[in-house]
């Protein structure tokens, strides 16, 4: 199966205060991860930027002048999540990773996959908002720009140990984009309950599996064979996305979800052999959580390895 990864060594130029968990040295993890997949023969592709016209897809104007007006400096947009002079940039070069992971594998023959390693993370970037060490919500605008490319079904599953809260609020009435999101529950930020399925017509397009503190790798697999597979196979998506946070590992500092590494190998070789059923093996994942730099890197490792 043809797969490419995409990744940039900008994505360090997010700068975050000293002692915070997304800092840039998870960067540094991405990029040598890329290094790795390059000398054994990977093809690693630079990204594009998004543009204005990319992200208004998903976000409003007035988040993106936002963003803009932060240039230059750093600041803090709330408790958690803050910018530097660059970040921007950075944030818009994470996007445009996924767009350009999109196109890969929507002009690539069947089978075509894509891992886009970026930083910032995106999925609780809301449409106007952001939070959650999110600026932009990279995997949403991936799957917007899928849609405007023509495709009728788009499904996308978050398997970070925290709900993806913004990317369901972007699709919450949209009966196009499948929206999926394991994590623990209770848990920040609060959102992800199991009766959370859509609104108007995007009801029934939203499913929410609520994991509770300590689940190992026997109960999401099996949850995930139960629920999860059993929806995608129904809905039959053009492109399978995933947001591939590996905060739900056992070394974890930020999540209380106990999956090893091999155990994320395992849950997205299930995912890849629904996407062989149903969309020629077309997926796209896109790194979001992920906070000790070895579980990291191992998991990544994993991943690359049943994706190749």
């Amino acid at each position: 199966m043809p797969l490419v990864l995409v990744s940039s060594p900008r994505f360090v130029d997010h700068v975050t205060p000293a002692g915070h968990p997304e800092r840039p040295e998870r960067a540094e993890t991405l990029e040598a991860v890329a290094a790795r997949f390059s000398e054994t023969g990977g093809t690693v592709l630079e990204p594009r930027s998004a543009t204005d016209e990319d992200l208004m897809r998903v976000h409003t104007r007035e988040h993106i002048a936002g963003i803009v007006g932060r240039r230059g400096r750093a600041s803090m947009i709330d408790e958690d999540t803050f910018t530097s002079p660059d970040s921007d940039d950075i944030a818009r070069l994470a996007a445009g990773a996924v767009l350009t992971a999109v196109d890969h594998v929507l002009d690539g023959p069947a089978g075509s996959r894509a891992l886009a390693l970026v930083r910032p993370p995106g999925h609780h970037a809301e449409a106007n908002r952001a939070m959650g060490f999110c600026l932009y919500n990279s995997i949403a605008v991936g799957a917007a720009y899928a849609r405007s490319r023509g495709l009728s079904r788009v499904a996308i599953v978050d398997y970070d140990v925290h709900h993806g809260n913004g990317t369901e609020a972007m699709f919450y009435e949209d009966p196009t984009v499948l929206f999926v999101s394991s994590h623990q529950y209770p848990f920040w930020p609060g959102s992800g309950a199991a009766s959370e399925t859509g609104r108007g017509a995007g009801e029934g397009f939203t499913l929410n599996v609520p994991l509770t503190m300590g689940d190992r790798d026997d109960v999401v697999e099996r949850t995930y064979a139960e629920a999860v597979l059993p929806r995608l196979r129904e809905f039959k998506p053009q492109l399978l996305m995933i947001s591939a946070g590996f905060d739900a590992h056992e070394q974890d500092p930020l999540g209380q979800l106990r999956m090893s590494t091999a155990g994320f190998g395992r849950l997205t070789s299930a995912l890849l052999g629904v996407a062989d059923e149903v969309c020629e093996g077309r997926v796209v994942l896109v790194t979001e959580g992920g906070y000790d730099l070895k579980a990291l890197s191992d998991s990544l490792d994993a991943v690359i390895e049943v994706l190749s």
